[in-house]
């Protein structure tokens, strides 16, 4: 079996935000105390209401600043990356992050703030990541350049267009984490909608 080298998205992919957006939504007046709902329905609705587009770009802005240290792995990550430490495998993190949000008055540096919740985590001790393989890059074309640098045996990531980018190096398999599944993806992507899938499909011919 070729070498593994993981890569890994971070937002959306290794860290959910969904109970962040719903609590701070609820605290900025911008959803009833008993709405319910994942981020897609949380932006739906803000989105509805007046000046709702900059209303949810400003409630973006705080929950990926400050509002990063109340995010939560999503369930089966952490024994995902127990495997890959036990089993010897490196781990690569590749991020399309800016420095700061848009609309953030507080100008929380957002790849500082990432950084502290993966060492509250675990992520350079517990899970043996080194720090020097998490990567923060500006645009989506700089992150595919990144992981095609890195020479990732996997990538998994939530976004479809990332995957799907004519630029994405052919070389590398593509997972796409999509808790909601997939109708029709393009081969070679697989979907999988859980990280029990993500490691079983990852460590399918080493199990």
């Amino acid at each position: 079996m070729a070498a593994l080298r993981i890569g890994l998205d971070f937002d959306n992919t290794l860290i959910t935000y969904d109970d962040v957006f719903l609590a701070m939504a609820r605290e900025r007046g911008l959803a009833a105390p008993d709405f319910t709902g994942r981020k897609q329905a949380i932006r739906d609705s803000i989105r509805l209401l007046p000046d709702g587009e900059l209303s949810w770009q400003q409630l973006q802005g705080q929950v990926y600043g400050k509002g990063v240290a109340r995010a939560a792995m999503f369930d089966g990550v952490e024994t995902f990356l127990t495997r890959c430490k036990q089993e010897n495998v490196p781990i690569v993190i590749v991020s399309h992050k800016t420095e700061f949000g848009h609309h953030d008055p507080e100008r929380v540096n957002l790849r500082q703030a990432a950084l502290d919740w993966m060492t509250a985590q675990g992520f350079f001790n517990e899970y043996g990541i080194a720090r020097e393989n998490v990567y923060f890059e500006g645009t989506r074309q700089e992150k595919i350049a990144r992981i095609t640098q890195l020479d990732c045996s996997h990538f998994i990531d939530d976004l479809e267009e990332v995957l799907t980018d004519p630029d994405f190096p052919k070389s590398v398999e593509r997972i796409l984490f999509s808790e909601s599944g997939a109708g029709s993806m393009p081969e070679p992507i697989v979907v999988c909608p859980t990280w029990r899938d993500v490691e079983q499909q990852v460590f399918r011919d080493n199990a």
